[in-house]
């Protein structure tokens, strides 16, 4: 383990920019925190978490794919792709991390998202302890430890220091390159940190909330259940909560005509809206009642059933934020799941 000032981090960060870019979370003006590629002056927030998660570098929210040339009855097809940057994400904390699992299994399974799978290939997420966890964070609902977070490194901040370890080959590469900037040092403050972020989780309002109800073979018994028409009556199918989610991936394809060819880009979607997945014959979820129990089902049921268990929610909180109606998938779990989850 290694550590450096606090003070120093604006040497650090300008040290990694050197070989890669650097994105980082940054308040901004609005009082929002987002992630912002870092130049000398910008402040490393100490926000919880960002608006959004660090997803969009991964799988953008739009992305052009491919384009068409036509010249007469000639069509010339064009890889708009452009090899990809060397980037750094810092700041990322465990839950986005874990959320990298849960995207991977979609877009690396065969056959492989070759977009998704280049900017993997070259990113390296930088992954902080979160100090102060909020009443709507539950990541430990789905096994993750806020204290000891993933990715090619982890970082614990203290009110004087940073502290460093990699996880990665990646990682230990970076390091290494900072190893004028930082020190070896033993893993005391660490540890006493993670002894005082697990007490503070434990006494977060959703620190008994169980996954215990849900999982592979439940589609049967909550299918049907007559819970989903009152817990989807106030959802206003806005598709907030989708395109805050750190781990939602679908998305759609169109075609646009630039007046001389066509560009074919995809862009997010959202199982919440009425067009989602329309198909010749119409849309296969007709009632808002069954696209809001496709959401939480995928979340809770279809995907472990899928993945070796793994749930496709990370408890991150930002549903808990931002839906205008609080209508979010701990509801859904207490509901549909019972008294285990009472």
């Amino acid at each position: 383990m290694r550590k450096c000032s606090l003070d120093s981090m604006n040497l650090v960060f300008a040290e990694i920019a050197k070989a890669a870019s650097l994105y980082l979370p940054v308040d901004g003006k609005d009082g929002k925190t987002a992630y912002t590629k870092w130049e000398d002056g910008l402040t490393w927030s100490n926000s919880l978490n960002t608006v959004r998660g660090p997803k969009d570098f991964f799988f953008p929210q739009t992305e052009n794919l491919v384009e068409f040339k036509t010249s007469g009855k000639n069509i010339e097809i064009i890889d708009t792709r452009s090899a990809s940057e060397d980037f750094v994400v810092f700041g990322v904390r465990a839950c986005d991390v874990k959320s990298f699992d849960v995207l991977d299994r979609v877009f690396l399974k065969e056959p492989t998202d070759s977009y998704y799978a280049s900017r993997r290939a070259h990113g390296i997420l930088i992954a902080a302890a979160c100090t102060r966890p909020t009443e709507t964070c539950f990541c430990q609902t789905f096994g993750i430890d806020a204290a000891s977070p993933a990715g090619d490194i982890s970082i614990w901040k203290t009110e004087t220091e940073v502290f460093w370890q990699s996880n990665t080959e990646k990682g230990a590469a970076l390091l290494e390159k900072l190893s004028a900037l930082t020190e070896e040092c033993s893993t005391e403050a660490v540890d006493a940190q993670k002894e005082k972020i697990a007490a503070t989780m434990k006494k977060l309002p959703l620190a008994d909330l169980s996954t215990d109800a849900f999982g592979a073979g439940k589609t049967k018994q909550y299918f049907d259940a007559p819970e989903w028409k009152e817990l989807s009556e106030s959802c206003l199918g806005c598709g907030t909560c989708t395109f805050v989610c750190p781990t939602c991936q679908c998305y759609d394809i169109k075609d646009f005509n630039t007046g001389n060819g066509v560009i074919r880009f995809r862009c997010w979607d959202s199982c919440m809206y009425s067009d989602f997945t329309k198909m010749s014959a119409g849309q296969p979820r007709l009632t808002q009642t069954e696209r809001f129990r496709q959401r939480f089902m995928h979340k809770l049921v279809y995907f472990p059933e899928n993945n070796d268990g793994m749930f496709s929610c990370v408890g991150c909180g930002r549903c808990l934020a931002k839906c205008p109606i609080s209508m979010n998938i701990v509801k859904v779990m207490k509901t549909i799941g019972g008294k285990e989850n009472a």
